[in-house]
């Protein structure tokens, strides 16, 4: 281990932070806003320490227990690195917007921040056995947020969640021993360097036999139930909305990301090969994730499961851009598409988490001042009495839209400049996705916005100055990195273009 421990310190921070708030009642929520503050410091020191090579930086690693491959490796790219910031932005949001928790308020807090130390672990570890066991430290404290401080049918919603990532969970497992009995490895940047050279390959098949593509499909399912990939995707709809709303923006903000991570960390570094023969029905299930999840986002009523199903929708261009550059690129043309794609890949992980997270905190704001309502029908004319929340919430939604100045656009329109050249044919007929998506955004504008406004909205209390000064930096966010993306993808691209070039397909 070399120089100050910056990422352990990350991740500890949180479970400190847990501990207070378990004893400290009341003052829980500040206990959780004052930790998840500090953190979000850190994660932007982390950002500003980045190698300019887009290497692995922050490196720490000591000995655990050599005899079974498992060490403590720890260290950031551009990649890690973003989604360690887009974790600490949403987790504040998340205990900002949990400001009327009222039942035993410590554990609450303590399970949220438990939570983020989890959501810390998974994009900073760099050995298999450590980076597992904080991909399961995030499911249980975000099974229990459901299960204890849900809706009316927040059981089973919780239970399908959880036993849904627990399968996907056994499947990585099992891959992952498999690759550990053939190398004697769990380091991802061993792995990642045998498997460039095809000697992961010729090692599992000597132990193994001729299963490489059977542990890959095995990797990929763990990580598309995460997602969510049609057709895993079953869970997501009604532990969105059964999840408390703050709970949901830690969802759908920063634990999605986690499958998507996974596989640009994991699954493409060590199975490249084994993706690329089965590009073709990957293809098409990213394709419909994309379609069917806007068309089941406008058969909705409820404004959470119609967010919900969008969150599928805009994960899929992620889905679309990975499984995309999965071809071995000849010539400068297709390399340049292979790092367009990855690079929209990237930014548009870090824009739907920020963009996402914000749009269940005003559904969140909504049901507060409503009693409760969240259906898309039980609203009208909010721009009347509410025309700051209406014109906040209506940038959070333009946004979602991919409007051209927000930052929803950019990582959309670098995946589709990506995915083009590549494959074409997936590329035309996810556009439906973008045409669908456009028509729910703007029924949810104008029946939520405009028309007469309902009885019990009559009296509907704008936004208050602390409501104002929280959603501020958000919507601002948006429109910075709408407006300048490079200063993401200026930091990103160098890690892009370091990934594509340890990556064998």
């Amino acid at each position: 281990m070399s120089g100050f421990p910056v990422l352990t310190l990350l991740t500890v921070l949180p479970l400190a932070g847990a501990a207070v708030a378990l004893i400290a009642g009341k003052h829980a929520r500040g206990v959780a806003i004052i930790t998840t503050g500090v953190s979000l410091a850190l994660a932007i020191y982390v950002w500003t320490q980045l190698p300019a090579n887009g290497a692995i930086g922050l490196v720490e690693r000591a000995a655990w227990a050599p005899s079974l491959g498992i060490e403590y490796h720890l260290g950031v790219d551009g990649l890690g690195a973003l989604m360690v910031v887009l974790s600490a932005i949403v987790t504040l949001m998340s205990v900002d917007a949990a400001h009327r928790v009222h039942h035993q308020p410590g554990l609450y807090f303590g399970l949220v921040l438990v939570l983020e130390s989890g959501l810390f672990g998974s994009f900073t570890a760099l050995n298999f056995f450590h980076w597992f066991l904080f991909w399961e430290l995030s499911l249980i404290p975000a099974f229990f947020l459901i299960k204890l401080w849900g809706g009316a049918r927040r059981g089973p919603a919780a239970t399908q969640f959880f036993v849904y990532t627990m399968a996907g969970s056994v499947a990585l497992l099992v891959a992952f021993l498999a690759v550990f009995l053939s190398t004697g490895s769990m380091d991802f940047d061993r792995l990642t360097f045998l498997a460039s050279t095809g000697e992961l390959e010729r090692l599992v098949t000597a132990h193994l036999g001729p299963v490489m593509l059977w542990l890959a499909i095995g990797v990929l399912a763990g990580f598309a139930v995460k997602v969510p990939m049609i057709p895993f995707h079953t869970w997501l709809p009604a532990a969105y909305a059964e999840a408390p709303s703050p709970v949901t923006m830690l969802l759908t903000g920063a634990m999605s990301k986690m499958g998507v991570y996974g596989l640009l960390r994991i699954a493409i570094p060590l199975f490249g090969p084994q993706i690329a023969q089965i590009r073709t029905p990957l293809l098409v299930l990213a394709v419909a994730t994309v379609v069917m999840g806007a068309w089941a986002a406008a058969a909705q009523k409820d404004l959470k499961r119609v967010f919900a199903y969008l969150s599928v929708n805009h994960l899929g261009y992620c889905l679309l851009g990975i499984f995309a550059l999965a071809v071995p690129a000849v010539g400068a043309g297709a390399q340049a598409s292979q790092a367009a794609a990855l690079n929209g890949v990237i930014l548009q992980m870090f824009n739907h988490g920020i963009t996402a997270a914000a749009l269940f905190w005003f559904v969140a704001i909504l049901q507060q001042r409503t009693g409760g309502h969240r259906g898309i029908d039980d609203f009208g004319g909010l721009r009347k009495p509410a025309p700051v929340l209406a014109g906040l919430m209506g940038i959070a939604l333009f946004s979602s839209l991919g409007l051209p100045g927000l930052n929803g656009f950019v990582g959309e329109f670098l995946i589709f400049r990506g995915v083009f050249p590549l494959a074409w044919v997936s590329a035309t007929v996810s556009l439906l996705g973008l045409l669908v998506t456009a028509a729910v955004i703007l029924t949810v504008i104008q029946k939520v916005f405009n028309g007469p406004v309902p009885e019990h909205c009559v009296g509907f209390p704008d936004l208050h100055h602390g409501e104002k000064l929280a959603l501020a930096p958000v919507i601002g966010l948006m429109l910075l990195v709408g407006l300048l993306p490079q200063l993401i993808v200026d930091s990103v691209n160098p890690t892009v273009v370091n990934l594509l070039a340890h990556w064998r397909f």
